[in-house]
């Protein structure tokens, strides 16, 4: 299992926290960018992303949570992510927004609500790279990891399994070394507050892959 860690809620500034988790056992930087209409509050601009992470040394797994996401893409191409993951309600042009991100050699991804049917990625799981579970609402840090969950995740693994798909499957939201017991069998646990919420990110970490 690989650690992405977001610096969305933490104790100290955005330019110390990306600080501390490059210099952690962290694989990912998991960047979280909100536009106040899809999820309630707004958190970036292009031009804030591009200076804070452009001498980034970690991947970075960029989580768009933003009506209209392909207008974004090309912008955040710059910073060379390995992944940009978009909501699947978010935009109509679906297909579209993938193939945008993979114009520029960029692995794509697909994120889902916990009140969206897992059964509404299938027509797009040929294309993707990887499938984010969101395990609390979209939008904010620190909420309670809703159980349900784990049946998505073993939804999903089976759909994939059944389909000889490659895509891999992050989760996201309210995971601690408690909550990620329940979900052993992730390719990637997206935390944010668990870790960056403390002084050493390193042991958050390991209670995490341990």
């Amino acid at each position: 299992m690989k650690i992405s860690v977001s610096y969305l809620s933490s104790n100290y500034s955005k330019e110390k926290t990306i600080a501390k988790i490059e210099a952690s056992a962290a694989d990912y930087i998991h960047v979280d960018l909100m536009d106040g209409g899809f999820v309630p509050h707004k958190n970036f601009t292009i031009s804030e992303v591009l200076i804070l992470l452009k001498r980034h040394e970690k991947p970075l797994d960029i989580h768009l949570m933003t009506f209209d996401p392909i207008k974004y893409i090309a912008d955040l191409a710059q910073l060379k992510p390995e992944y940009i993951t978009f909501h699947i309600e978010a935009t109509k042009d679906i297909v579209a927004t993938i193939e945008e991100i993979k114009k520029y050699n960029i692995k794509a991804g697909l994120a889902i609500k916990p009140d969206t049917d897992i059964l509404e990625l299938v027509p797009f799981l040929d294309f993707i790279d990887l499938v984010l579970i969101m395990s609390v609402t979209p939008g904010a840090g620190g909420q309670e990891f809703i159980k349900d969950s784990c049946a998505r995740l073993k939804s999903l693994e089976k759909i994939r399994k059944d389909n000889n798909e490659n895509f891999l499957i992050s989760m996201d939201g309210g995971l601690n070394a408690d909550t990620i017991k329940l979900v052993p069998t992730l390719d990637i646990a997206v935390s944010g507050s668990y870790i960056c919420k403390n002084s050493d990110y390193n042991t958050q970490i390991a209670s995490l892959k341990s």
